[in-house]
């Protein structure tokens, strides 16, 4: 394979100088249309690409942003990330996507600087409350924006969703039904989503009179095998719940799978919601009745904000949070005996 080019090497097949050559290739300054597209032409053939760390140290936009990842296998994820990246292409930037996983391992200390320096700005997807990257970032000027974050206060700009509100109208929903034993599979406790989800839980519980009992509360690891288990040890109890409300889909999924392991029904027995509304929960068996994230909204506002900091702007609010939508499946249904 051929060593890419040296831009002097551009400017001599374009009959230019290399300062213009440069210009050219960076969009800065004038060049003419004609000289430009000499340039360009030269470059491709050469396939001369810029070294973007030097065109940062020069003060340069990169026109990247980093998106920083914790367990890229979560499904929520993956529409997250596939929405910010299509709403920064419409906004003139690429992105690269880092597992954010170990990054306070030594042997990486100078891994987040390094993407920093490279990228225009950051934006980090349900980061690890205990990651010790975040404090760095808070200590420097580094355009960088939180998305779906509620571990902690930070001193960072955080997009969001109603967590605990939109959990409290999943139970309302199955408190209309009729149902009074209402289990709960919490997440993983990083981001601090789960403990909100599991708020307000307890918020449409005591709203109805309810006592929260400790036994229907089990922790599924935001992931459909442990959801499995946490909902089969809720349907062991000596009174089981007539319902589960999941704190994502792929945990109810898991639930679904574990009543139907019993030889119950899925909604006449138990009900179950869930909490993100994937694009796989309106084709599971039955359609799982969720929480819809706005996720459209959330990823224009994430990357709206981290731009208006890369162009030197403050944004509206520290903390947007939107709202949730109940969407009503084929999952939920009557309590058994329920009128």
């Amino acid at each position: 394979m051929r060593k890419a080019s040296k831009l002097s090497e551009v400017a001599k097949i374009a009959g230019v100088s290399p300062i213009t050559a440069s210009r050219a290739i960076r969009g800065v300054g004038y060049v003419s249309e004609a000289a430009r597209e000499r340039i360009m032409a030269a470059a491709a053939q050469l396939n001369y690409t810029p070294d973007m760390l030097a065109r940062r140290m020069r003060g340069d936009k990169s026109n990247l942003i980093g998106v920083f990842v914790n367990n890229y296998g979560s499904m929520v994820l993956h529409e997250i990330t596939r929405m910010i990246s299509s709403e920064a292409r419409a906004r003139g930037y690429d992105i690269l996507l880092f597992n954010a996983e170990r990054f306070d391992n030594p042997a990486r200390t100078g891994t987040v600087e390094m993407l920093s320096k490279l990228c225009d700005g950051l934006l980090l997807v349900m980061p690890n409350g205990a990651d010790r990257y975040l404090e760095s970032l808070e200590q420097h000027s580094v355009p960088a924006v939180l998305v779906n974050f509620d571990a902690r206060p930070v001193r960072l700009p955080v997009v969001a969703i109603e967590n605990r509100m939109g959990a409290r109208a999943a139970v309302e929903h199955l408190l209309a039904l009729g149902h009074r034993r209402i289990g709960f599979i919490g997440g993983t406790p990083h981001t601090g989503q789960s403990g909100e989800r599991e708020l307000g839980y307890k918020d449409a519980l005591h709203a109805a009179g309810l006592r929260v009992d400790a036994a229907l509360v089990e922790s599924g690891a935001f992931a459909q095998a442990p959801g499995n288990a946490a909902a089969q040890r809720l349907l062991a109890l000596p009174r089981p719940p007539t319902a589960i409300f999941a704190a994502n889909d792929e945990m109810a999924y898991g639930a679904i799978d574990a009543v139907h392991s019993r030889g119950l029904q899925v909604p006449r027995d138990v009900s179950v919601i869930g909490f993100d509304d994937i694009p796989l929960s309106s084709h599971v068996f039955p359609p799982l009745t969720t929480m819809r994230q706005p996720l459209a909204a959330l990823a224009t506002q994430a990357v709206s904000d981290v731009v208006a900091l890369i162009q030197g702007a403050g944004v509206t609010s520290a903390r947007t949070a939107f709202p949730m939508e109940l969407v009503i499946r084929q999952s939920t249904g009557p309590a058994p005996g329920a009128a």
